[in-house]
């Protein structure tokens, strides 16, 4: 079977979904892989480099799309590259499935397998697959350096011969992966740093990293949903909440926003009216920019001022570091692909929990639940 490594065609991609030292294990059991020219070099990567380890160089997407087996990308494939696609075959990315249906239905039509990234259960036997997380931690990571180089004060806490410094005030909401990757760097560059989430086990995850844990005081885990997932909580809840966190914010030189419920749009928690009782010279990072955000104010890949406060909505933040976003997404989607292979072919077994949950379209139908409950109320 024909593996493609196609370039990304969205012009702010500068990740490659399979860098060579995962081709090299694809090859080494069974695959022959086909790249794009040109698919490697926003990530440092070059012809020679995919050539060195055995990859073929297919010169256009057309023919590349229309030969191939199997193509793995990084981002959702449109339209146009949907037609490209040969009928039955099997196409692997991260793809929110409820919000991109008219993809969902062009591969529907087309007979296309369709496994996206963002459905891989989060279970101890698909860690090594999780792309979601892998990602989460570099935008957490390099957030608080964005954030960093921008802030008009020092960070850390300094003891000089003109004075005390004091240090930067962090707020972290949602303590994730992102959220703790970010709590684990703004604590070494030697900010005071608090952290917010509707989930109370989190709670010693976050302190044991050195932050000061804040929460709703409630008689429930109403935030906890399926898979250590937040969900969304009562009114009541979301009330004492935006006074909460209204309370510290505005003592915050810099806030991370990393609040996110699968397949649908960002909860807003910080409204207008809060970013204007900020100090002037803050930053909002919004990693929740790609659903909408978490900031009412916040533009997708756009940085907006509003009342002296920065709000960076980048959406693309694992992009920024693409040599090691690629090559642990790389391994993430090899890891996944080998998973439901069988010597160097796919082998799909639909009663298995990784395979099943992964998968969203196949053989002409929706298979993802949600995906087919969105796709029949668009209709």
């Amino acid at each position: 079977m024909i593996i493609a490594i196609p370039k990304e065609s969205f012009s702010n991609e500068t990740r490659v979904s399979c860098p060579p030292g995962s081709v090299k294990e694809l090859i080494k059991n069974g695959y022959e892989v086909h790249f794009e020219t040109g698919c490697g070099l926003a990530s440092s990567i070059s012809d020679d480099d995919y050539k060195s380890v055995g990859a073929k160089l297919v010169k256009d997407s057309s023919t590349l799309y229309q030969k191939s087996d199997i193509i793995l990308k990084v981002t959702s494939p449109s339209l146009d590259e949907i037609k490209l696609l040969k009928t039955s075959s099997t196409i692997i990315s991260f793809f929110q499935t409820t919000r991109n249906l008219k993809e969902v239905q062009a591969l529907k039509d087309k007979n296309i397998t369709g496994i996206s990234m963002h459905l891989v259960p989060r279970t101890t036997l698909a860690q090594k697959m999780d792309a979601l997380s892998s990602q989460a931690n570099i935008a957490g990571y390099k957030s608080v350096l964005m954030a960093a180089s921008r802030l008009g004060i020092y960070m850390p806490l300094l003891m000089t011969a003109a004075g005390t410094i004091r240090p930067a005030k962090v707020l972290i909401i949602g303590a994730g992966v992102a959220g703790l990757q970010a709590i684990a760097t703004a604590k070494r560059l030697g900010a005071q740093v608090e952290v917010f989430d509707v989930r109370p086990v989190v709670k010693e995850q976050v302190e044991s990293l050195g932050a000061k844990f804040i929460e709703v005081e409630s008689d429930s885990n109403e935030g906890v949903g399926d898979g250590g997932y937040a969900k969304e909580t009562s009114e009541d809840y979301k009330k004492r909440q935006e006074q909460l966190i209204h309370d510290h914010i505005s003592k915050s030189n810099i806030v991370i926003t990393t609040a996110l419920i699968p397949g649908k749009p960002a909860p807003i928690l910080i409204p207008k009216t809060m970013v204007e009782s900020m100090k002037p010279g803050s930053i909002i990072m919004d990693l929740a920019s790609e659903n909408g955000g978490n900031c009412e104010l916040t533009k997708k890949d756009n940085t907006v001022i509003h009342n002296k406060v920065m709000i960076d909505g980048t959406s693309n933040i694992p992009g920024t570091m693409p040599i090691h976003a690629s090559e642990l997404y790389g391994k993430n989607i090899t890891a996944l692909l080998l998973y439901m292979s069988k010597d160097g072919e796919l082998n799909l077994d639909l009663d298995d929990e990784i395979t099943s949950g992964s998968m969203f379209t196949y053989k002409g139908e929706v298979t993802h639940e949600q995906t087919k409950i969105a796709l029949e109320a668009q209709n």
